[in-house]
């Protein structure tokens, strides 16, 4: 599966067996109770939201619950400031007996502009939970 480009393919791709769907999975404005002391918009609201994106995409794949235990290497590449709509794209990149790896990608667009700016990009990891709040295999597609 293609790993997800933001809104300048205009495409996020979400493997649950209906193909790719053209919107981000979500899509946020932020706001001034979001931001550091810097006044920009804090990098843990971002990762968040990004552990969201991936969280979703994950549990509809694995067809259940799933659990965050690991986030790559997030490089920030252009601050998110406020008033911003930030789109947040997911495709799972990987399928383990109970783990996937989901990457996502943050965009952000200025209120008076369609001009948009990748904003940063990492890839989590998660492992599928049963009821029992134990690691379970994922299904097939």
């Amino acid at each position: 599966m293609e790993a997800p480009r933001g809104p300048t393919a205009n495409r996020a791709f979400v493997a649950v067996g209906t193909g790719p769907i053209d919107i981000p999975l979500i899509r946020v404005t932020a706001m001034p109770a979001d931001t550091n002391p810097a006044g920009d918009i804090f990098g843990g609201w971002l990762m968040a939201h990004m552990d969201m994106a991936a969280g979703n995409a994950a549990t509809r794949r694995s067809q259940g619950r799933c659990a965050t235990v690991k986030v790559d290497e997030m490089v920030f590449l252009s601050p998110v400031l406020v008033g911003d709509e930030v789109s947040f794209y997911a495709a799972v990149h990987g399928v383990g007996q109970t783990s996937l790896t989901v990457r996502v990608e943050a965009w952000r667009r200025s209120r008076a502009s369609d001009e948009v700016a990748k904003v940063t990009e990492a890839t989590f990891t998660f492992v599928a939970i049963g009821a029992d709040r134990r690691p379970r295999p994922v299904p097939p597609p």
